[in-house]
Order: C-alpha cells, then structure tokens, then sequence
C-alpha cells in the first residue's frame, strides 16, 4: 500500500484496525514461542497495539517499527511516557528513559537495516503481512527475515474470498504461508477459528495462528 493510504487512515481517524485490549490469540499462544524472560520481541507496522502494553507487562523487550508517526506518538501518550527522538538517515528511533524496554523505529520498513535494528528473539506479526497487497508480500517476507535474523515468529492471518472484500486485511491461503516461509522455517498451524461475525458482518473468514520455527542450514532446527 501507498504511505497516503496508512497515513489518511490515521489522520481521520478510520483506524477500526486498532483494538482497545491486547489479542487474545496473543495471550493464549505466544508461550508457544518458550522464549526466556527479558527476550526482545519486532513488532512490525505495529501501531499503537496494546499488544505491546501486555508484552511489556509480561516481562519482555518490545521493538515496533511502525511507518505513521502519529501512530507512534499516540502509544507513548497511551502509555503515559515522554519519548525522545534519534534520527539516521529516514529512521527515527523513539524512546524513553522511563520505559526502557520499548523503542519503536518510525518510518518505512523497507529502509530499515539489520544494523538499526539489532539482535531479536522472536516476531509477532499480528497485523503486517496481511495489511500488504499480493505484490508487497514476497518482498517483506524476505527483508523482514533479514532484518530479524530469521527469528522465530507467531504470525496472524485471514483467509475469506477476496472477491468479497478489498483488503486490509487482505486473504492468505495456507498455501501462500507455506510459499512465504517454508524455505527457512518449518511451520505448525496452530489455530483455525472463524471470524465472530465475518468481516463487516457480512463476508464469512477465518483467522490462523502460525508458529514459525527458523531451520539452520542443514535442515535441522535451528
């Protein structure tokens, strides 16, 4: 998508996207991760999620990359903190002394590098793949692996006749998953439940729960 689209959507206002609580297919799946206390999570395009208020609350380390600054200015208000601001190049990076376990990196995704990043434990990709046209896709796959070191990851989908509704959310067939990531991870679906309602109340859809597990170059995993 355009930065105009993400960008009108935030300035009117049109952020239906954005729930009040954290996902609960968060809370009941991420221990599926076993990650060890203090491990730093990449959010990617997260928001203002309250995803990142329970992560923090449960003891980990929350890095966002999110492309629309209000976004991010109105987390840290929600949050109750003052962030500060570095900027390189398009990036900025926020933060705060008085949550020291969050930063988030404003800008696009595809002109962030590994370097800005740093090392990662694990993604949580609730709402950025699906937020991507069919022709976005591949490419973020592939930079966002880079970007993480091939992290493992717990990853949200939808799946519904695209000929029904215009994206975002856009339509993922497992298929497509498994075109995305099998290459580097082997991938167990851990949830196939139905959409309460469907989409708009009209359009029946399903959302998965993906656990990503890196491979090393043998095979094995990682």
């Amino acid at each position: 998508m355009e930065p105009s689209f993400w960008l009108e959507r935030w300035e009117s206002n049109n952020i239906g996207f954005h729930k009040k609580t954290a996902n609960p297919l968060l809370v009941e799946y991420f221990d599926a991760l076993t990650l060890a206390p203090g491990s730093r999570i990449c959010l990617p395009l997260c928001g203002k999620t309250r995803d990142i208020a329970w992560l923090l609350s449960q003891g980990y380390s929350v890095i966002g990359i999110e492309l629309i600054e209000r976004a991010v200015e109105q987390l840290f208000d929600e949050l109750g903190v003052k962030p500060t601001r570095s900027q390189r190049g398009t990036v900025q990076r926020y933060q705060s002394p008085d949550l020291p376990d969050l930063e988030i990196l404003t800008g696009n995704i595809f002109e962030v590098s590994p370097e800005r990043m740093g090392s990662v434990d694990a993604v949580y990709d609730r709402a950025a793949l699906v937020a991507l046209p069919q022709a976005m896709r591949q490419q973020y796959t592939q930079h966002l692996g880079q970007l993480t070191g091939h992290a493992p990851q717990l990853l949200l989908t939808y799946e519904y006749d695209q000929d029904l509704m215009d994206g975002p959310p856009f339509s993922l067939s497992p298929e497509e998953v498994y075109q995305h990531y099998s290459d580097r991870y082997d991938l167990s679906l851990l949830l196939r439940t139905p959409v309460n309602g469907g989409f708009k109340g009209m359009y029946p859809a399903t959302e998965q729960v993906w656990l990503l597990k890196p491979r090393n170059p043998s095979g094995s995993l990682a």
